[in-house]
């Protein structure tokens, strides 16, 4: 396996386009009617998605061929919110520049009323460290878990854009080094002040890449502060299924709040550059992890017999082609799920 790198996510394609570039109509592929008939057995409750929207590769899958691939990321969005399968998307550009409220309200602008999203929140706010761009952190980040940078540059926003379209705002911490891995309750109780001080009304996430803070005072912390721990299936952490344990319920016994939220990102024998030159141009199933599937749909299929909303995002190098990862989970769900009370979509 090729070594990570410190931030672990690839740039992703729904970065803006040259201004320059013009845009050109995004028209939807045809879906066929056994996929169709697979969306409408599924729950209201159940979203699925991708990591970012805007890849050639899909032509066919989500994409009529001969879209304009500087088109996608600007106009791609009505096509790919127009697929059945497709009632969420994960905006990982927010990551590494902060997006404005024009910007997503462009966005909302694209797709259907009940089509949320769910946004990265910038580095800005979530890395301890300013980082050259080989990934490095030569210095630290003032501007690290504070409240204020993290209304102005990501909450406001999200609302203000996205309005009804604002499903969860993420914050996803990359690796954060020893100074705080190795005080994992410092961490936590630091968290919890930082989302105290987030204003109330949007859906918060906290993902993470140290294992080491994946702590019972983690889940407090969450829970105390208002936010939902994001599940992460990535080699850096444990197995998708142990992270949902720890999370699973509070000292007293109450069951889980608010949305279940995972991200299925990375296979356990890949490095995110190693994927993509593997995988691309993502228009297949390259390597089936159906350990990771399985799993997968364990939870999503409790998540939603306990009436909760379910948000699921999945990376073309889970396992070649997002696309068809949701396909393929979306089967193992209907599969496993008929005569169930939660019923199909109306």
């Amino acid at each position: 396996m090729k070594q990570l790198s410190l931030i672990d996510d690839d740039r992703p394609d729904d970065r803006p386009d040259d201004e320059r570039a013009r845009s050109a109509t995004v028209e939807p592929a045809p879906v066929a009617p056994e996929l169709a008939a697979l969306a409408a057995a599924l729950p209201l409750g159940l979203r699925l998605g991708t990591s970012s929207w805007s890849f050639p590769g899909w032509a066919g899958l989500v994409y009529a061929a001969g879209a304009p691939k500087q088109s996608l990321s600007r106009e791609g969005l009505r096509a790919y919110s127009a697929h059945p399968l497709l009632r969420t998307v994960g905006v990982d550009s927010g990551f590494y520049a902060p997006l404005d409220r024009r910007r997503l309200a462009g966005y909302a602008s694209q797709v259907p009323e009940d089509f949320r999203f769910l946004v990265k929140a910038p580095a800005l706010v979530t890395d301890r460290f300013r980082r050259d761009g080989r990934g490095r952190g030569p210095s630290e980040n003032p501007a690290f878990m504070d409240p204020e940078t993290a209304i102005a540059a990501a909450a406001a926003p999200f609302v203000e854009g996205l309005g009804d379209g604002a499903g969860v705002l993420l914050f996803q911490f990359p690796p954060l080094g020893r100074a705080i891995t190795d005080a994992p309750r410092r961490f936590a109780e630091d968290l919890y002040r930082f989302l105290r001080r987030l204003p109330k009304g949007p859906v918060y996430a906290v993902e993470l890449r140290d294992p080491e803070l994946l702590t019972p005072d983690l889940a407090a912390a969450l829970r105390h502060g208002g936010a939902l721990p994001g599940l992460a299936a990535h080699p850096r952490l444990p197995f998708v299924a142990r992270q949902r344990d720890l999370f699973a319920g509070s000292a007293d016994g109450a069951a889980p709040q608010g949305p279940l939220v995972v991200r299925w990102l990375l296979r356990r024998n890949r490095g995110y550059a190693e994927a993509r030159d593997r995988y691309a141009p993502f228009d297949r199933l390259s390597e089936p992890d159906s350990e990771t599937r399985a799993a997968i749909a364990e939870m999503v299929g409790e998540a939603l017999a306990g009436g909760r909303e379910v948000f699921v995002i999945v990376n073309n190098k889970a396992e070649g082609s997002s696309p068809l990862t949701l396909a393929e989970l979306a089967r193992a769900l209907t599969k496993g799920r008929r005569g169930a009370a939660a019923g199909p979509r109306s």
